[in-house]
């Protein structure tokens, strides 16, 4: 399995305002590079928070390359996944349409009613992993057996900090734009509890300039990172 994470950030790290709103910091050009990213990749990844805060559809937005994905014997748009212990994905969320495969991770801890009314859902499926937290890496197993080996991430900071936690991160894009957002309280490409000892190594591959921003391309370098592999 191979799992790219991509974000846009402000030039001073930030994902949102901290209203946790959807900020445009990326323009035309990087909505395109994104909309490519997610053509190439079997699935596109979000936690929750991502899908309660922008309700996201997570489809390609172009249609030749749907269809090129099509003629390559590929659903026209790549499985989601939401990461979500509590099952706390709304039944209407768009991640949850029949626009593509869903697979929602939950722990052992997400209400049974709330699973059930998620199964119902056409084309959902739940991987199940973990007592309280989703087990990053178990679910991520279950997934690649499912037939899914490369993985976008787009967001948010709690599940990007879990991925490198869990050592699942094997490419970081971040997308850095002219907009100082601010704030101890709005959220970073990676939240959660932080690292102080060891720290994820990322080898510079690229440096693009997009528009008024750029994009910066890591490989991270493995067996860097700890392996916790639980998502809050």
């Amino acid at each position: 399995m191979h799992v790219v994470v991509n974000a846009a950030v402000s030039a001073d790290g930030k994902l949102s305002s901290r209203r946790r709103e959807q900020i445009a910091i990326s323009g035309e050009a990087d909505f395109d590079r994104v909309d490519r990213l997610r053509a190439d990749s079997d699935a596109v990844v979000v936690g929750v928070g991502t899908v309660l805060a922008d309700d996201p559809s997570l489809t390609v937005k172009d249609a030749e390359r749907r269809e090129r994905r099509r003629e390559a014997g590929k659903p026209g748009n790549p499985a989601r996944v939401v990461v979500d212990s509590r099952a706390r994905t709304p039944p209407d969320a768009e991640v949850v349409n029949d626009a593509a495969t869903t697979y929602v991770c939950v722990s052992e801890a997400a209400p049974v009613d709330r699973r059930l009314a998620l199964s119902e859902r056409p084309a959902t499926e739940l991987v199940t992993a973990g007592e309280e937290r989703v087990d990053l890496l178990p679910a991520f197993a279950a997934l690649q057996e499912a037939g899914l080996e490369r993985l976008m991430v787009e967001g948010g900071g709690e599940l990007i900090f879990s991925l490198f936690e869990a050592g699942l991160v094997d490419e970081l894009r971040a997308f850095v734009g002219p907009k100082v957002i601010g704030g101890r309280d709005a959220p970073t490409l990676a939240d959660g509890e932080g690292f102080v000892e060891e720290f994820p190594r990322l080898a510079l591959e690229d440096v693009e300039r997009i528009d008024e921003g750029v994009l910066l391309s890591w490989r991270v370098e493995p067996d860097t990172t700890t392996n916790d592999g639980s998502e809050p």
